[in-house]
């Protein structure tokens, strides 16, 4: 019987490790399993008999995993993190009773075994039970918990426990038993020290002074307010860059004040020079994840094709959006907003001193940043008629935010774009947060909020998605006001200008075959695209350095410049 139940241990604990990145359903069915089959050890009392008390112990711990194993089947609507507290609490009360239960065995018959043998097999119950709590708490306490943390943890401890049961029968075993709880314990004591430096996982700083805009700003979008130059570490080498403050207007047009930074050549030039006008991919939706505060203000979407079209005499103008860095709300995903913010950072970016900007511009734009771009080519000629608009380059751009939100709200990922948009259309557009989503989740949304999307922080952001067992948005959202706002925002509108959009067929956040339907319809509608796909590539390969988009993007831009014929597939 021990060595049926150890197998069994051994075997889930396995499949937890193997399976670290399926579903939570999975994970969590399995961690139960392995609860049943260790409360089902302890009730039978399969380790060496000691005293009643250690066997009350025994029994009392197997009722223990029995519940935590129940309410891990039953109560899947919980988020990981509740779930995981249960687990964790039924390891520790594991451990506890394992370090009484080696201290009570004092109380048998000096005579079963000699004493030597009675200090190795007390040690060895100290150190197992001290493995089982260090995982139990390092579970408990772990600052960006994730599915496969969970998974790795638990199933690791599931592992560790089975091998005892199997191994640990004979006397020679019993006699050198204290090695393998050491090494779980070791391991444990390692976990909980990278438990530790993940907590400092997080280089973001809050913004300073310099985006608290004075009381007197310019009545008029797409005016300077204050600028600064950043540090050569901070700007790709060879180039010149800075961070400015603005003004804009949002989607209603009422007045705001945003933030962004221009890269500019390294040699100043009184030629006029081209735009290329940035809409940055999703970084979060609160102030400190705004670009301009990032360690690498310019790692953005195709940064590689910017750093070097900027060395070719361009200037690159990136707007932080209004509520990164600024006060918000931020409006993700939300397009005339964005477009707006994008328009008045180029304009505002003329007023520099070392660089003169033409008219001439581009706009690039990936993910949130390629809906962002066509909605700028969408309101361009009506809000800003002085720019020279030459083309819109989208690249897996969220454009067809219905299905693309229905697509993927099961995903790690569409939870976390899921709750993204739960919480800035909540305060954006007066929205009840706990009315939109799940019951119980309005917390959990909230701390999504407050992580950003890149860097070492976005680990925090998919770890805490991962929790969520059920999609975030109630399922009658699908047939009220979120639906018509996510309507409303899907650049749907024409574009004057060339444009192109690069789609990678492998991307697991935005589909390839919700791409081509945007694209389809807008083309029956009369606008003409550029429509490119890249075999193989996921989100964000799609824009790495290697990419084959680089180069194309590239001679594109250059084209339109040149003003040579566009090459529209519709």
């Amino acid at each position: 019987m021990t060595v049926v139940l150890g197998g069994l241990m051994l075997a889930l604990g396995l499949a937890m490790l193997l399976g670290a990145r399926g579903s939570v359903l999975l994970v969590l069915l399995l961690a139960a399993a392995g609860l049943l089959v260790a409360g089902t050890a302890r009730a039978l009392g399969v380790r060496e008999p000691g005293s009643w008390r250690a066997r009350w112990l025994d029994l009392a711990v197997g009722a223990g995993f029995f519940v935590a194993a129940g309410l891990a089947v039953l109560w899947r609507t919980a988020p990981l993190r509740v779930l995981a507290w249960v687990l964790a609490g039924a390891v520790i009360l594991s451990g506890l009773a394992t370090i009484g239960r080696a201290l009570l065995g004092g109380e048998r018959e000096r005579g079963e075994s000699p004493a030597s043998e009675r200090g190795a097999e007390r040690a060895a119950g100290v150190l197992g039970g001290l493995a089982s709590v260090v995982v139990g708490v390092l579970v408990l306490a772990w600052p960006r918990l994730s599915l496969a943390v969970f998974a790795v943890v638990v199933g690791a401890w599931l592992v560790f426990t089975g091998l005892a049961l199997v191994l640990d029968r004979s006397r020679a075993h019993q006699r050198r038993g204290a090695l393998r709880p050491a090494l779980a314990l070791v391991l444990a004591l390692a976990l909980a020290a990278g438990t530790l430096a993940l907590h400092r996982l997080d280089p973001r700083a809050e913004p300073d002074a310099f985006y608290s805009p004075p009381l007197a700003v310019p009545s008029e979008p797409g005016r300077l307010v204050r600028s600064e130059a950043l540090p050569p570490d901070r700007v790709p080498e060879g180039l010149r860059g800075w961070r400015i403050l603005y003004t804009s207007t949002d989607g209603a047009g009422a007045p705001r004040v945003v933030s962004g930074t221009v890269l500019a050549p390294g040699p100043e030039s009184a030629e006029p020079l081209p735009v290329v006008s940035v809409a940055h991919g999703t970084t979060g939706i609160v102030p400190r994840c705004a670009p301009s505060l990032a360690a690498d203000p310019f790692a953005d979407g195709a940064s590689a094709a910017l750093e070097q079209i900027v060395a070719e005499g361009w200037v690159g103008v990136t707007s932080d959006y209004r509520g990164l860095g600024t006060a918000g709300p931020h409006g993700y995903l939300v397009g005339p907003d964005a477009a707006r913010n994008v328009l008045d950072g180029t304009r505002a970016a003329g007023e520099l001193e070392g660089i003169t900007l033409s008219a001439q511009t581009v706009v690039w734009g990936h993910s949130q940043g390629g809906h962002g771009a066509l909605w700028t080519g969408i309101e361009a000629p009506s809000y800003a008629p002085e720019l020279e608009l030459l083309g819109v380059a989208a690249f897996a751009p969220a454009a067809d935010l219905v299905p693309l939100a229905q697509g993927v709200r099961a995903t790690i990922g569409g939870k976390l774009v899921s709750a993204y948009i739960a919480a800035s259309w909540s305060e954006l557009y007066g929205l009840e947060l706990g009315e939109l989503v799940t019951p119980g989740y309005a917390g959990i949304v909230h701390r999504i909020e407050g992580h950003c999307f890149d860097g070492a922080n976005v680990l925090g952001a998919f770890a805490i998605a991962s929790q969520l067992t059920e999609e975030v948005f109630r399922p009658e959202v699908w047939d009220g006001e979120v639906l018509e706002l996510l309507r409303a925002n899907t650049p749907d509108g024409d574009i004057e200008v060339p444009v192109l959009v690069a789609q990678g067929t492998a991307d697991r956040l935005v589909l390839a075959e919700q791409q081509r339907g945007f694209v389809e319809r807008r083309c029956a509608e009369g606008q003409a695209i550029d429509f490119r796909e890249y075999e193989g590539l996921d989100h964000v390969p799609l824009v790495d350095e290697g990419s084959p988009l680089t180069g194309e993007l590239l001679e594109w831009t250059r084209d339109r410049l040149a003003g040579r014929a566009a090459t529209p597939t519709c």
